[in-house]
Parts: structure tokens; C-alpha cells; sequence
């Protein structure tokens, strides 16, 4: 299981809400949902907040052991 507590971090750092990420990497609710959720998205899409961010995939999620 991944966990986007780091990315809900970073959002908060920023003064950014979900809609303001979602607008940023051009992607649907859907997908913030799902984020939320702690659900399986794209590589598209983490490499698209890593890109926004600038910065590693390590800084937005951990993996966790079901």
C-alpha cells in the first residue's frame, strides 16, 4: 500500500489545497480521490507532481506493508 501523507504535507507547506493540485498537474477529481483514498494511481501522475514540485518520488509517497 502507498501512503500520500507526504504529498498532503507538502500541500499544506505550500498553502495548496487538492483543487489547487488538481488544477496544477491537469488532472481529474477522480484521481485526488483516489489519492485520498490511499489508492493506486498513475506513473503519469506522480511524475507530473514530482515535475510541479520539483522533487523525488520519495518526497510524496511511502510504500507500506500491508
Amino acid at each position: 500500500m502507498f501512503s500520500y501523507d507526504k504529498l498532503w504535507k507538502l500541500l499544506i507547506d505550500r498553502k495548496m489545497n487538492k483543487s489547487d493540485l488538481q488544477d496544477a498537474i491537469q488532472t481529474t477529481p477522480k484521481t485526488i480521490a483516489r489519492m485520498s483514498k490511499n489508492e493506486n494511481v498513475s506513473m503519469v501522475t506522480l511524475s507530473r507532481i514530482c515535475d510541479y514540485f520539483d522533487c523525488e518520488i520519495e518526497d510524496i509517497i511511502d510504500h507500506k506493508k500491508s
